[in-house]
């Protein structure tokens, strides 16, 4: 078998696989693969796609992204909103035994992780990130955040709506924050609706295979000040 076609064979699995969410045996009726050399394809596959597309589409934020990103916010009637933050669960089929209880969700009563849709904000939490000076009726902040929904912590970092909204401000905060929002969600909607292995249960065993941070939020105290959170929220409803 030609070399060139051997690597059509190869990407047309891990395709089929990515697209189609196909068990790894059943490549083997189109694409005469058995169920290792498929999954190797797949692996092999994204990590090309990842190596080739990071400088553009996985690259840290440079300032003149910042400027945009807090331009479109500033727009959407949200100073110093740099994009929204959605996650989502995949259930783990084939998580260990031993780590299950660790990543059993409670309202989902399976095994899962969570797929986040976000600009990583890894740079933001080591300091390395330029500063955001804004202004909210009349209240100067130095902390870009995101809009979020009701599942992230109340953090400044974080702004999420309002579940019983009252009055006519805080009617149309809620209104323009889930409006806002809209963008990440279809993101993932397209997500799903692309790549159907999503969709499925992932049959990975490996951590390292499936993707997983851990980001040292917690090292800065800042992120995580209630008081500060709920003060942005009010000038936001006040502002809007």
């Amino acid at each position: 078998m030609k070399r060139s076609l051997f690597l059509r064979i190869k990407c047309t699995a891990a395709i089929r696989m990515l697209a189609y969410g196909v068990p790894t045996d059943a490549c083997d009726e189109h694409v005469k693969s058995g169920e290792s050399t498929v999954i190797e394809c797949t692996r092999n596959f994204c990590e090309g796609v990842i190596v080739v597309f990071k400088e553009e589409y996985l690259r840290r934020s440079s300032v003149e992204d910042l400027q945009r990103l807090l331009l479109v916010g500033e727009d959407h009637g949200f100073p110093g909103m740099i994009g929204s933050v959605d996650c989502m669960h995949w259930q783990w089929k084939n998580c260990p035994k031993a780590w299950q209880g660790q990543f059993t969700s409670g309202h989902k009563g399976t095994t899962t992780f969570i797929l986040e849709a976000v600009t990583r904000f890894d740079d933001i939490e080591s300091g390395k990130a330029p500063y955001v000076d804004f202004t909210v009726n009349g209240r100067v902040y130095n902390l870009a955040y995101y809009l979020a929904d009701g599942i992230y912590p109340k953090w400044p970092v974080f702004v999420q709506s309002l579940k019983l909204p009252q009055g006519d401000k805080g009617q149309l905060f809620a209104k323009q924050q889930e409006s806002c929002r809209k963008d990440v969600e279809r993101a993932f909607g397209v997500l799903q609706a692309r790549f159907a292995i999503i969709r499925q249960p992932a049959r990975m065993w490996d951590l390292d295979v499936l993707g997983r941070s851990e980001p040292n939020i917690h090292a800065r105290p800042e992120l995580r000040d209630r008081a500060q959170h709920i003060q942005l929220k009010k000038d936001l409803i006040e502002h809007i």
